[in-house]
């Protein structure tokens, strides 16, 4: 490894982020302000439909696509709920402001199988103690080919929708999606949903997506989905694979300086 591959991993965060609570926060999000985080996953286990070398809450055991896989145990939506408006009435009364409520969570949060439902209820919490702060979801988009997917998604205010190559063969090394992921019917579910913030995780090591023909091949693809914006990013805390490091900044700020010259998308880098 580079002496400057060398400095940029100890620059990240040692620590993983694994969810112990139900409500978490609020955060100092880099991209989002100050979140309130909605834990969908349940607590203290992951449960995701990828298995991504750069994550921060470590390796997916069994990658699931369907939330009614045996292997899912989530937490009622009526006890999120109740948990989501315990811990807004505390922050009211504490006077702290937030910025988002944002569901995320120990892995994939369009896994629950009452999304809509707890979005529903969300949203009037939030209008009641947190007028001004937005609904926001992190997504790995894996899931957005599915129409009641999509219908819950349309209750949210930010979509964080992921996309972190412009073709199936580096997505599959890179994600590592469960068994039954279709990259085209990915696409296209984007496609068809409205007001979708994309964002992209750039890193080098045991797999990169950095090169000239996969740059291409990304922004391809993000002008074929049509979002609101594109965030693009680097690894900020240990991931799960040791082999993979973070971008330097000059790389990311060349790589939205490209995909600013062949799309029409605002794009920011953090």
């Amino acid at each position: 490894m580079s002496r400057n591959g060398t400095e940029l991993k100890q620059g990240i965060r040692r620590h993983r982020l694994v969810k112990e609570d139900l409500i978490y926060g609020p955060l100092l999000s880099r991209r989002l302000g100050r979140s309130l985080g909605v834990n969908l996953l349940g607590t203290g286990t992951k449960l995701c439909s990828f298995n991504c070398g750069y994550c921060q809450c470590g390796w997916t055991e069994h990658p699931v696509l369907k939330a009614a896989e045996p292997i899912a145990d989530f937490p009622p939506g009526e006890k999120v709920a109740d948990a989501l408006e315990t811990r807004l009435q505390q922050l009211c009364h504490e006077g702290i402001p937030i910025d988002v409520i944002t569901f995320s969570g120990n892995g994939e949060p369009t896994l629950h199988p009452e999304l809509q439902a707890i979005v529903k209820a969300a949203s009037a919490l939030r209008d009641r103690y947190a007028p001004r702060a937005k609904l926001a979801i992190l997504s790995n988009s894996s899931t957005v080919y599915q129409p009641q997917v999509r219908a819950a998604l349309e209750g949210v205010d930010l979509k964080l929708m992921k996309l972190d190559a412009g073709n199936e063969a580096l997505m599959r090394r890179i994600n590592l999606p469960a068994k039954g992921w279709n990259f085209a019917e990915m696409l296209q579910g984007l496609a068809q949903l409205d007001g979708v913030l994309l964002q992209t995780m750039f890193v080098w090591g045991r797999v990169a997506n950095t090169a000239p023909v996969a740059i291409r091949d990304w922004t391809d693809r993000v002008a074929e989905i049509r979002p609101n914006g594109v965030q693009i990013y680097t690894l900020d805390r240990v991931p799960a694979d040791p082999g993979l490091m973070p971008v330097s900044r000059g790389v990311l700020a060349a790589i939205a300086a490209y995909a600013r010259r062949r799309i029409y998308v605002p794009i920011e880098v953090y």
